[in-house]
């Protein structure tokens, strides 16, 4: 059996995205090694130990969102938050333990949030659903907080300028990958400094060319599943516009 598989039968972890992650981490040791392959067979008996704790979040997503936090100097106590490209729940989840009092866990797939998640009062579920149909919400947002895949952020425009207003903002997580065209990936990875800077100084103008602007950036952290250097950006409305 496959060791993320295994891990999930033995009820070390919930879901075979934790357990890889544990995997990936070098968290987990089999008969006293650490294995970092989720697919290594194990046999039936195996002396399993996870060694450390991964990280407290259903996904790593919320490790990103944790460190715009920090960065950025934000408070979510008691505010509303809208996540778009939910998934699993990485940015809802760090929301809530950072006091969060309510989230919109938005995403146009299904059955990825995690139940912790789903089963949590103060989770809106919205999946089966396209940002972009979204006209209005029951609650004034405070925050924007987004991670997306395979679309650029340019396409989710018209989106946020109904839900940012002059009180708000918008952290975004800014995927060079999805920026720029395939024929500038190396198995699916951005590898040019240069084209990953002129990827911000875009998506710069393009905030600015739709009445927002780019207040700060910073690395995330965390790099993307297969590898990318992403960015955390803190956006705002421009007053002036």
């Amino acid at each position: 059996m496959r060791l993320d598989q295994y891990l999930i039968d033995r009820q070390f972890f919930k879901t075979r995205t934790k357990a890889q992650e544990a995997i990936k981490a070098g968290a987990v040791q089999v008969n006293g090694k650490i294995v970092l392959k989720a697919n290594t067979a194990i046999e039936d008996g195996a002396l399993i130990e996870i060694i450390k704790e991964v990280h407290p979040y259903v996904s790593r997503g919320g490790l990103k969102l944790e460190a715009a936090i920090q960065a950025f100097n934000l408070s979510f106590s008691d505010r509303i938050v809208l996540d778009i490209g939910a998934s699993t729940g990485g940015f809802t989840d760090c929301a809530l333990k950072h006091g969060a009092k309510r989230v919109y866990a938005c995403d146009v797939g299904s059955n990825q949030l995690d139940d912790c998640l789903r089963n949590n009062e103060a989770v809106v579920v919205m999946e089966q659903t396209n940002i972009l149909d979204v006209e209005s919400l029951p609650d004034a947002i405070d925050y924007i907080v987004m991670d997306v895949s395979f679309v650029s952020i340019e396409k989710i425009l018209p989106a946020i300028k109904r839900f940012l207003n002059d009180a708000n903002a918008w952290i975004c997580l800014i995927k060079p990958q999805f920026e720029v065209g395939k024929m500038y990936l190396k198995n699916g990875i951005v590898k040019n400094q240069k084209l990953r800077e002129k990827v911000l100084q875009n998506v710069e103008q393009m905030l600015k060319n739709n009445g927002m602007r780019l207040v700060k950036c910073i690395p995330s952290p965390i790099l993307g599943g297969s590898g990318n250097q992403e960015f955390l950006a803190y956006i705002q409305k421009d007053v002036k516009c």
